[in-house]
């Protein structure tokens, strides 16, 4: 990317800025530039400056990411601490974009108001909103109001569920839009009874997840069993971990990149694995999955970048 000419702004602009460092995998190349806005404001002003051929990626945290090895040429936008406040008020939680689900679903709790399912899920809301987040059966579209967002021209934006039409692990949100808070609608609880099924869902994550390695959660997505809204159907509840598991690909290796023994659905860096390595093994798993079931499984970690 040719060098960019930049107003004065109150946020924090890094040139060439490694991103390795910020996924969960450890992998990936630098971004040509990388922003910390200081408010929406101040990301607002900043969009509305950027010539409109410079491409925008949000970053959250990293957790459901590969960023290849050649890195992005792009201006990557990842949101800090003028983005990360939680409310509870009349029974609606609003969050701003890059608080932690876990965080989010414990002060909802404290609150009386059950949005549980997003304890284990790891990642921001801002995340979580643009990819339909969910489990336990619940989805981030069950429960959803509004977002705000900046659109790529710098303007502020309030988007409906009409505007994102959530689907499985998908949004229809607009390339460049940038998430910056959500407001949600979620049922009431006793507060003690919430904490303590939180409680028990980590309990069993930490059992049958690979929570202590390198990994980015569910490498892909369950190939049936959803409807369009997201919401769970039973007559076809085919699981990608079952399907890669028959396929004999459990454990399976590529270098220092590994479908997790203890859930084969999850790709790990088991220590010096690059990118290309982890995306490479994720490939080939897809192709003994088809070659074995006639599955088609398709990615639900992002790949991002060049190789």
């Amino acid at each position: 990317m040719t060098d960019i000419s930049f107003p004065d702004m109150r946020g924090k602009l890094t040139q060439n800025r490694p991103l390795a460092d910020l996924t969960w995998l450890r992998v990936g190349g630098p971004a040509d530039y990388f922003y910390q806005p200081a408010d929406a404001d101040d990301l607002a002003a900043f969009m509305k400056t950027l010539p409109a051929d410079v491409v925008v990626m949000p970053m959250g945290v990293g957790s459901n990411v590969i960023v290849r090895d050649g890195g992005l040429r792009a201006v990557v936008i990842r949101l800090g601490r003028g983005f990360n406040t939680i409310k509870c008020e009349d029974g609606i939680v609003t969050a701003g974009a890059a608080a932690l689900d876990a965080h989010v679903a414990r002060k909802a709790a404290d609150a009386g108001l059950d949005l549980t399912f997003l304890r284990t899920i790891p990642g921001s809301i801002g995340g979580a909103v643009r990819m339909n987040a969910g489990c336990y059966g619940a989805y981030t579209a069950d429960y959803f109001i509004s977002a705000d967002a900046i659109t790529r021209t710098g303007e502020k934006v309030t988007l409906g569920p009409d505007d994102l039409q959530f689907a499985y692990r998908q949004t229809a949100l607009p390339e460049g839009y940038v998430i910056t808070a959500a407001r949600f609608a979620p049922p009431k609880g006793e507060a003690q009874a919430l904490h303590a099924r939180m409680e028990d869902q980590l309990r069993k994550r930490d059992e049958t997840q690979p929570t202590k390695d390198r990994s980015a959660g569910s490498t892909f997505r369950n190939p049936a069993g959803f409807s369009s809204t997201g919401q769970a159907d039973d007559r076809h509840d085919l699981k990608a971990w079952k399907v890669i598991d028959d396929a004999g690909l459990r454990g399976a290796t590529l270098g220092s990149a590994q479908m997790s023994p203890k859930h084969p659905n999850f790709l790990i860096n088991t220590g010096s694995a690059t990118a290309a390595d982890l995306e490479a093994l994720g490939e080939m798993v897809r192709k003994k999955v088809y070659d074995s079931s006639g599955i088609t499984l398709e990615w639900e970690i992002m790949r991002i970048g060049e190789k």
